[in-house]
């Protein structure tokens, strides 16, 4: 699943985790993507201690045998985490997904855990070049799905997904114990204080928040990319 940050990507990790025959794992490149790019991110020491820093070492861990014997392997990435540097010819071994959720929203809750974020720190063009690299390789244009749609409908949009997955749905995924989880990367005091309060997804959400100018502008900037996915959702 390739997002980028404040996408409803951890509750979407939690559903798959719920299920009970899916691992997961947390931004596995997250640890090589700070020390490769020496990015002042918060708890940046500390994410770094707690993963592998080669990505080659990552993305063999992604496409080997799947953790604790279970049938199903949840990976959440990050899209700006894929500089050009790391390896992606792994993601040909599995299936790709993209989520996706309108900047607006993006830029407002991220704007909360960390100040002044630029394009590249929200992931929208590193999740349109990497939609269009995965399309090149299917020769046609792999599956997204849009966090409205999930809480609008969050039955009616994961059975899509599981179905387009070739899996079953099952109703576990609608709900989780509040709380951290085993699974957390290290970073999750500082960012998965609202997720942590929940049990499952939260009602959709109103009007589009109102932003500072230079947020409304960084808004505009990735626009373009969210409405060329939008465009493909299921």
């Amino acid at each position: 699943m390739w997002s980028g940050p404040r996408n409803l990507s951890t509750a979407m990790m939690y559903a798959f985790a719920a299920r009970g025959d899916c691992a997961v794992v947390d931004e596995p490149f997250y640890g090589a993507y700070l020390k490769a790019t020496g990015l002042d991110h918060p708890m940046a020491a500390e994410v770094i201690a707690s993963q592998s820093a080669d990505p080659m070492q990552v993305a063999g861990a992604c496409i080997g045998p799947i953790p604790q014997d279970q049938s199903l392997f949840y990976q959440k990435h990050m899209t700006l985490h894929m500089i050009p540097a790391f390896p992606r010819g792994f993601m040909k071994a599995l299936t790709n997904v993209f989520l996706i959720r309108h900047p607006a929203r993006v830029v407002a809750s991220y704007a909360k855990k960390r100040e002044g974020p630029t394009l590249a720190d929200i992931g929208f063009q590193q999740q349109a070049e990497l939609f269009d690299e995965v399309a090149g390789w299917m020769g046609h244009a792999p599956l997204v799905i849009d966090s409205a749609d999930i809480r609008a409908d969050p039955q009616a949009a994961l059975t899509r997904l599981c179905a387009a997955l070739g899996i079953s749905f099952t109703e576990k995924m609608l709900h989780w114990a509040a709380g951290p989880k085993p699974y957390d990367g290290v970073w999750a005091p500082h960012w998965y204080n609202a997720v942590h309060k929940s049990t499952g997804f939260e009602d959709p959400e109103g009007a589009l928040p109102d932003l500072p100018a230079d947020y409304a502008k960084l808004v505009d900037q990735a626009l373009p990319f969210y409405d060329r996915l939008a465009g493909y959702k299921l």
